[in-house]
């Protein structure tokens, strides 16, 4: 536990969200131990209160439960990849190792939800230079709902792992979960308890990443 001097005071323990956020991991390995769903919709009660541009909210979530689709969409995914390997010449046995294992990582999960952006509510701008612009500070605003999420279930115990691959296949994922057109899917949250304790991740000193001006 960290602590810090205060005037007046000796010391102020870290608060519960600080010790959250520095306990939260990374988690691959899950017990089979299935996620009750209305556990899975408090997270993404938390998901739904992370800021956005103009409070336009431009997340919308898909709870894929194990079953056919799931295979579906395992099945899809891993297909996209090993195309998108082969147009590019990359296709290795170590490659082809990571497809299979992501593949049955997803069948495996306890729980699934793909994280996806819509345009609904954001602001219009007849040119494309405001427009990207507007669309980046939504893809920001997914990056804190995911957030909220994963903190969301540290605390409740439930360990996660943020998947960047929908943004490599997004219609691929919108077709395999018959999504409405407007969804774009962005990230994939794989969760359940942890099969054991995940290893503590380096960080890099905050001497490296602040400039003061």
């Amino acid at each position: 536990m960290i602590s810090r001097t205060v005037p007046g005071r000796e010391s102020v323990a870290t608060t519960t969200l600080e010790r959250v956020i520095r306990e939260r991991r990374s988690v691959r390995r899950f017990l089979p131990d299935p996620i009750d769903e209305a556990d899975l919709l408090e997270l993404l009660e938390a998901a739904r209160w992370a800021p956005s541009p103009h409070n336009s909210q431009p997340w919308r979530f898909a709870i894929v439960r194990p079953g056919q689709t799931r295979c579906r969409l395992a099945e899809a995914m891993a297909a996209r990849w090993l195309a998108d390997l082969a147009a590019h010449g990359e296709v290795s046995e170590s490659l082809l190792k990571k497809v299979e294992t992501r593949r049955r990582r997803l069948m495996e999960a306890p729980a699934a939800i793909v994280v996806s952006l819509t345009g609904d509510r954001l602001d219009a701008y007849p040119d494309a230079e405001r427009r990207h612009a507007e669309w980046l500070t939504a893809e920001q605003s997914l990056g804190a709902a995911v957030q909220n999420l994963l903190l969301a279930a540290r605390a409740r115990g439930i360990g996660t792992c943020w998947i960047c691959a929908p943004a490599f296949c997004p219609d691929t994922i919108r077709e395999a979960l018959e999504l409405p057109d407007g969804w774009a899917p962005r990230a994939l949250v794989l969760a359940g308890y942890p099969a054991a304790p995940p290893a503590e991740p380096t960080r890099t000193p905050l001497t490296d990443l602040v400039v003061f001006r």
